[in-house]
């Protein structure tokens, strides 16, 4: 009995010596499991498809940029240089040979190809006093543009280029993006060739910035860098929504704040170059201020419900119809004006010589004006140019 006791413990002992040697020098042996695919669920919010397999391959941008990217263009234009007393001077151009004549100052940009008969948008920052114009297609065609009209006022420009077979992007509703759409900048930033980058809409309605007359800016987070002016902001579809025009910056890089004209404002200057070779604004002649808080109190509306008239030029529109500094106007043209900015692009969108109807409140009540717009006049450097 005894020795099966002792054969039995001798034999516990070896294996648990056996098992302690495996547990330390190959663990995993004692771990083997069958292996088994882990299934993840996907949680979706009611009525909304999930995302799997194939589908997952849609979410990517490669189609929006595949439709777009052939319609931008980069743009490189040429200045000649300033002459100085000395350059046709034989014996200055002896001795100090061509340099006597200066460099040629040169520039880049991109634009956006939007009709087949070859016109094309642009900012004007990109083209201004430019002796010569070169357009580069994506397919590598080069042709020299020529302008057909600008609007420094909105910094947009049109080109034409007589070219056959060119692609064209389709423009988009920018009036319908939403702060946290997805959308993508295409341009030629630095000269290094076609780019795409890819952010979201942070914000809408950027204005005040100083960069433009009217302003009503689409800011993105998309990377836009020296040389993306004139290029173009498309959404998801590849519709254009905006002309990339410039970016916030301390190092002359992008931070993540880039801003667009929206396509609402390129379509209207682009009409108006194309059919009349300008653009033509009203001009009513006031002097605006934003409602204080202390002001709308004083007039018994709510802030952000109309514009207070400081000035008002003599014999101007707004003179003759009527108008005293002191005037609170809440609506153009049967339009509300809150700020402004608004005052500013709607009494711009007036046609010169149309009757409109101007809606004010006086420290005595509301009251009717009807005025007749003159017309926008880029020389008048006066608070009164509106």
């Amino acid at each position: 009995m005894k020795r099966i006791w002792l054969l039995f413990a001798q034999t516990v002992t070896v294996l648990l010596a056996a098992l302690f040697v495996v547990a330390t020098l190959k663990p995993e042996w004692l771990n083997r499991r069958s292996v088994l695919p882990t299934v993840v669920p996907v949680i979706e919010s009611p009525g909304t498809p999930a995302i799997t397999g194939s589908s997952a391959t849609s979410r990517s941008l490669r189609d929006a940029a595949k439709a777009a990217s052939p319609a931008v263009v980069s743009i490189n234009t040429s200045k000649a240089p300033e002459s100085t007393p000395h350059t046709n001077d034989p014996w200055f151009r002896f001795f100090f040979g061509d340099q006597a004549q200066g460099q040629p100052q040169e520039g880049l940009g991109s634009g956006v190809i939007v009709s087949p008969a070859g016109y094309i948008l642009t900012n004007n920052h990109v083209i201004e006093e430019a002796d010569q114009i070169e357009v580069v297609l994506n397919d590598g065609r080069k042709t020299v543009a020529q302008v057909i009209g600008t609007d420094p006022e909105t910094d947009l420009a049109i080109l034409k280029v007589d070219l056959t077979g060119m692609p064209v992007v389709t423009l988009g509703d920018s009036d319908a993006l939403a702060i946290g759409d997805q959308v993508l900048a295409i341009g030629n930033p630095f000269g290094v060739g076609q780019t795409v980058t890819s952010g979201i809409v942070s914000a809408l309605g950027r204005t005040q910035l100083g960069i433009n007359t009217f302003e009503n800016f689409i800011q993105t987070d998309a990377a836009i860098n020296p040389g993306n002016s004139g290029g173009a902001l498309v959404d998801i579809n590849g519709h254009l929504m905006g002309i990339n025009t410039a970016i916030y910056s301390r190092s002359g890089g992008s931070m993540g704040i880039g801003f667009a004209i929206p396509t609402s404002t390129a379509r209207t200057v682009m009409e108006a170059i194309v059919r009349d070779g300008k653009v033509t604004r009203g001009w009513i002649g006031v002097e605006p201020q934003d409602l204080t808080q202390e002001l709308a109190e004083s007039f018994g509306v709510p802030p952000g419900s109309g514009v207070v008239i400081t000035g008002v030029l003599q014999n101007g529109p707004a003179a003759q119809a009527g108008m005293r500094p002191g005037d609170v106007v809440t609506h153009l043209a049967d339009k509300p004006v809150g700020n402004v900015t608004q005052l500013l692009s709607a009494v711009a969108a007036l046609v010169p010589g149309t009757p409109s109807t101007l809606d004010i409140i006086r420290k005595d009540g509301p009251l009717k004006l009807k005025i007749t717009p003159g017309k926008r006049n880029l020389s008048r450097n006066t608070p009164t140019n509106r």
